[in-house]
């Protein structure tokens, strides 16, 4: 068993020069370098670490313990693969866990995909200093290595371009036909759209689907600055000026704003955990959320035919987009969970209802 019977004593080391000593598996003898995020949910690491939006990040739990609940055969997993560059956390539990789905250990999990770790970190400091600091470039590397002198800015990499599928697919044989942008979707947003008596295309974030037969358009989460994705607005300004229903999530919620010429901006440390509470501004109904993402919309730049519909209540910074009169929403939050609230799930049934009122039309 992949354990923590052989050890070695590493360290983190964060572009201001701080430096955070820890431990890490034998097996771990490279440097990696990402950029330092924090996640503040107590549950789902599973989920989360298999989220493609994390890609270009070392992931910092705030919850204390990680792999209390082992690792399933894969249930709940946003996509095939892990996608953080490294781990920090407080303690591992390394025994067999007792659950149910779990076989094999988070340090097993972590040794398949050959992704570093990092524990014994005082993760309740770090965090202080990456709210303090905004989110920084950091390296987790052997204590007797050389602490690295240049960092790579991690924010200026095209994530959506290495996450996004390279072929189109098609899912579902349902009446109702979307078309569903995968800039880095979570498993969960295709297996929500497929409750629905419908038939799903997933296309490349790049791929111009505006010849095909649809009916409406999703556009998905991902990772990284959304201004890097130039052609996935490109085809989304042409669909915006048809009147089928566009709906996104996420990313798709700032790739949506940068098409109608609104402007985003990077947050100082993002959104990032199931714990997130928003506002419908239209009803004053309070959401707890799951969230990641560490860009937002400037709702100083919106079009005057386009309203902000959810805040974050943390910060007041916009959780969703719609247009006044056209059926163009999206939001910032996770409506399709995993982990976290599914309290949010009408977005997808509002979607599928714009649908059906368009065939009736």
């Amino acid at each position: 068993m992949i354990g923590m019977d052989k050890l070695i004593k590493s360290k983190l080391v964060l572009a201001n020069n701080q430096e955070f000593y820890g431990y890490s598996p034998s097996w771990q003898t490279h440097t990696t370098f990402g950029e330092v995020v924090f996640n503040t949910g107590m549950t789902g690491y599973e989920e989360t670490l298999t989220d493609p939006s994390y890609s270009g990040q070392i992931l910092t739990f705030t919850f204390p313990i990680l792999g209390n609940y082992g690792v399933g055969n894969g249930e709940s997993f946003e996509s095939n693969t892990i996608h953080v560059k490294g781990v920090i956390c407080q303690t591992v539990y390394d025994k067999p866990p007792a659950h149910y789905s779990s076989n094999k250990t988070f340090l097993e999990w972590l040794y398949e995909h050959k992704i570093p770790i990092i524990w014994g970190i005082d993760t309740r400091e770090l965090t202080k200093v990456i709210r303090n600091h905004g989110v920084i470039q950091g390296a987790i590397m052997n204590i007797n290595s050389p602490s690295p002198t240049d960092f790579e800015d991690f924010t200026t990499i095209d994530w959506v371009s290495k996450v996004s599928p390279k072929v189109i697919t098609t899912y579902g044989v349902g009446r109702y036909k979307i078309i569903l942008v995968d800039c880095g979707s979570k498993s969960n947003i295709l297996n929500n759209l497929l409750k629905f008596d419908t038939t799903v295309t997933v296309v490349p974030y790049d791929y111009d689907y505006t010849e095909l037969d649809y009916d409406g358009v999703f556009l998905s989460n991902g990772p990284g600055d959304p201004k890097l994705c130039v052609k996935t607005i490109s085809v989304l300004k042409k669909v915006l000026s048809d009147v089928k229903p566009v709906y996104g999530i996420c990313l798709g919620s700032q790739l949506m704003s940068l098409a109608v010429g609104a402007n985003t901006y990077k947050l100082k440390f993002g959104h990032r955990g199931q714990n997130q509470p928003c506002i419908n501004i239209e009803t004053n109904k309070c959401y707890l959320t799951s969230q990641n993402h560490g860009y937002a919309v400037d709702d100083t730049t919106l079009p005057n035919d386009w309203i902000v519909s959810y805040r974050n209540l943390n910060d007041n910074t916009v959780a969703g987009i719609k247009h006044k009169n056209k059926p163009f929403s999206a939001v910032q939050f996770h409506p399709e969970a995993s982990p976290g609230p599914e309290d949010t799930f009408f977005f997808f049934e509002e979607f599928i209802s714009l649908l059906s009122q368009g065939l009736t039309k």
